[in-house]
């Protein structure tokens, strides 16, 4: 993306705060992270701050005035720390690179600022972001209301800026979307190795078994190999039971011919995320018992899938995946009918959150859990139920546009207890794709890996 599309994007943002009734935007940068004594943690810019400007450099922010005029404040170029941590774009190059109108060292930002808030009506920043700027702004309001005596005036009000930026970016550009697409192929091309990589060692070695950090190591060596930046999370590589774990990290665990694999695993490319999740039986064919509650949680997926379009709640895709997962409970016995009665039954006691206890689907973007309200506050708020048993007061669910992209993830989780069939135990499954809302439906932009039981077995003999 060029500089235009970041002036853009401020532009937008700008015109936002003029309808909100004007004022003064400051967005930070992350700050760097130390790991331990001199090492840091590997860096990674703000999501809402590279949003704006395209800057990936640490120690920078951006000031936005609600006639447009934008300020970058970044580092100074230094000869002396570049040759230890490369080149930086300095105060001077930034206008013509980035768009800006303005840019100035960071160290004058304490300096500038009490100016810059004089006479501004509102000051606004993200709430609760990192970095202590909350702190820093009580500081510069301090500064201009002590200098009341020579006319300045502070802002009457501090709102979050979330409020505006989420909107903003809940609905993706074309070229977001075929950033997306790229990760998603590339993510999807990692799990697809990740099968293959277990099915061969299956087979030059029947009773061996494969670490779950080696499984990673093709994961993470096919996201690098392909351009992405780096995971866009941590890596689920869960063997067998492992699997019932919601967000176990890979660890040391064998996984054995006779398990299922859960892979929850995305890449981040040029700061967009994608997120997948395959889960398939290590020696490259399932059992009867795999298979039945793999097919059950496909089936709730296509489910999702089919109630993902324009003009359909976000909420809709897990309340068709719970009504298949449901009566797929009760199908196998999973839930006894004697107990929990009919479909509905389950679904209004919430008995089915014993093997499915998350939501189906989540905003995705710059961030794996993107940012972007998910209920309808321009529509009244009503009783409802809350998934946990009990009624709540909110709004429903906001509508889907086009633009939008969620995820699809339905699973099962089986743990042993007393009335749940044995052979059943210790199998965890989800599915997880990204869905591109179009003006059609959604498009699902990471099946570059297989997903129906019998394509995976294919895959994995092949």
């Amino acid at each position: 993306m060029n500089s235009d599309t970041y002036r853009e994007r401020r532009a937008q943002l700008a015109q936002a705060l003029r309808q909100a009734g004007g004022g003064i935007a400051i967005v930070m940068t992350a700050p760097e992270f130390l790991r331990n004594r001199d090492s840091e943690h590997p860096y990674r810019h703000d999501s809402y701050f590279h949003y704006l400007t395209g800057f990936d450099e640490p120690h920078s922010g951006l000031v936005l005035r609600a006639d447009g005029h934008s300020v970058l404040f970044c580092r100074t170029q230094d000869a002396a720390q570049e040759i230890w941590t490369g080149h930086r774009l300095g105060p001077e190059a930034a206008p013509q690179a980035l768009g800006v109108d303005e840019a100035h060292p960071i160290d004058q930002l304490d300096g500038r600022l009490p100016e810059m808030l004089n006479h501004q009506s509102t000051v606004w920043t993200l709430f609760g972001a990192p970095g202590g700027l909350e702190q820093r702004v009580s500081g510069w309001l301090g500064t201009v209301r002590d200098r009341s005596h020579l006319g300045s005036i502070g802002p009457g009000s501090h709102r979050d800026l979330a409020l505006l930026l989420d909107e903003m970016r809940l609905i993706k550009s074309p070229q977001e979307i075929a950033t997306m697409r790229r990760a998603g192929a590339i993510s999807a091309g990692a799990h697809a190795r990740a099968m293959r990589f277990c099915a061969q060692r299956f087979r030059a070695e029947p009773g061996g078994s494969v670490r779950e950090y080696e499984i990673e190591a093709e994961l993470l060596h096919e996201f690098r190999r392909r351009g992405a930046q780096s995971p866009a999370y941590t890596s689920i590589v869960a063997a067998g039971a492992n699997a019932c774990v919601l967000h176990y990290a890979a660890s040391d665990a064998p996984l054995k011919a006779d398990e299922l694999c859960l892979i929850d695993a995305g890449c981040e490319l040029d700061g967009y995320a994608s997120d997948i999740t395959r889960t398939f039986p290590a020696s490259g064919r399932f059992s009867a018992a795999q298979r039945e509650l793999y097919d059950i949680v496909h089936a709730a997926q296509e489910a999702a899938v089919a109630a993902t379009h324009p003009g359909a709640r976000q909420r809709d895709a897990h309340h068709a995946a719970v009504r298949v997962l449901a009566q797929g409970m009760l199908d196998t016995g999973l839930l006894s009918r004697d107990q929990h009665g009919s479909l509905d039954d389950v679904i209004a006691s919430t008995a089915y959150r014993q093997f499915y206890m998350h939501g189906t689907g989540h905003w995705l973007g710059r961030d794996v859990h993107d940012a972007g309200e998910y209920l309808a506050l321009d529509e009244p708020a009503f009783e409802q139920p809350d998934g946990l048993g009990g009624k709540v007061v909110k709004p429903p669910s906001r509508r889907l546009q086009p633009g939008m992209v969620v995820t699809l993830e339905p699973g099962l989780y089986v743990r042993p207890a007393e009335g749940v069939p044995e052979r059943y135990w210790h199998i965890g499954i989800r599915i997880e794709d990204d869905a591109v809302i179009t003006e059609q439906g959604c498009e699902l932009i990471s099946r570059g890996v297989p997903v129906h039981a019998d394509e995976i077995e294919a895959w994995m003999k092949a």
